[in-house]
């Protein structure tokens, strides 16, 4: 009987589903760790600024049947280590902007926490790929506190705009649809696609700039009203607001 085919005893079963489980859990507690903090960036800036950077997020951690096809390709040992060591990407946050501009903000802002190490960043709006693929990546690593244990976890976060969110994932459904064997016809038109994305990218990010320009210059009306007796009006109508 071959090793690969060898019984294990139930302790052995149990033991390979605990490290599994706490393995995937990590992962997902890692995403809900570094969600809260652009949830928490995306209410300040409604709340202070009254304007919204961000327009959706999405999380996933990696499937198993993803995990195992992509160490076979790569002809390496399933174990947790070689996964932990040659996935980076088993846990991802995509996080979707009005313009380019609001891309770069919330990288500063999510590379500036304390406690988020910055393996490294690929900026493939400076420089896209062939394809025409635009996204700023960052490889961060995220410390999950657990019961026993504090667990620093890789994750990948995408930050893009709508337009090259729908361009990304029309390029995925075309890639699948075919199997990875796309026509050169469609590739091109794909190109093509992503440089008129990246146009209305830039168009609409220079209307947002005229539309600021536009607020700084608009004169704004004194208020009539003291400090003391604005601090205590702010102050009710956030009661009112909670209520």
């Amino acid at each position: 009987m071959s090793e690969l085919h060898q019984p294990i005893s139930k302790e052995e079963f149990d033991r390979i589903r605990k490290e599994i489980t706490r393995f995937r859990a990590t992962y997902k507690f890692a995403l809900d760790e570094i969600s809260t903090k652009v949830n928490i960036l995306k209410e300040e800036f409604q709340l202070i600024h009254t304007y919204n950077p961000i327009e959706h997020v999405n999380t996933r951690v990696k499937s198993g049947d993803s995990i195992v096809k992509k160490m076979q390709k790569k002809g390496l040992p399933l174990s947790l280590d070689a996964i932990e060591k040659e996935i980076k990407d088993l846990a991802g946050i995509r996080v979707v902007c009005s313009f380019v501009s609001d891309i770069y903000r919330i990288s500063e802002m999510i590379q500036n926490q304390a406690d988020i190490h910055v393996i490294e960043v690929k900026d493939y709006i400076q420089n896209p790929k062939s394809s025409g693929y635009q996204s700023l990546h960052l490889l961060l690593q995220i410390p999950v506190f657990m019961s026993d244990r504090t667990v620093h976890v890789n994750i990948e976060m995408q930050i893009r705009t709508i337009a090259m969110d729908f361009w990304a994932s029309l390029e995925h459904k075309i890639y699948y649809k075919y199997n990875g064997n796309v026509p050169d016809n469609l590739i091109q038109e794909l190109k093509d696609a992503a440089d008129t994305a990246n146009a209305l990218d830039r168009k609409m990010e220079r209307i947002n700039q005229e539309v600021n320009i536009l607020k700084e210059t608009n004169p704004v009306e004194e208020i009539q009203i003291s400090p003391a007796e604005l601090m205590a009006d702010l102050l009710k109508r956030m009661d009112k607001g909670n209520q």
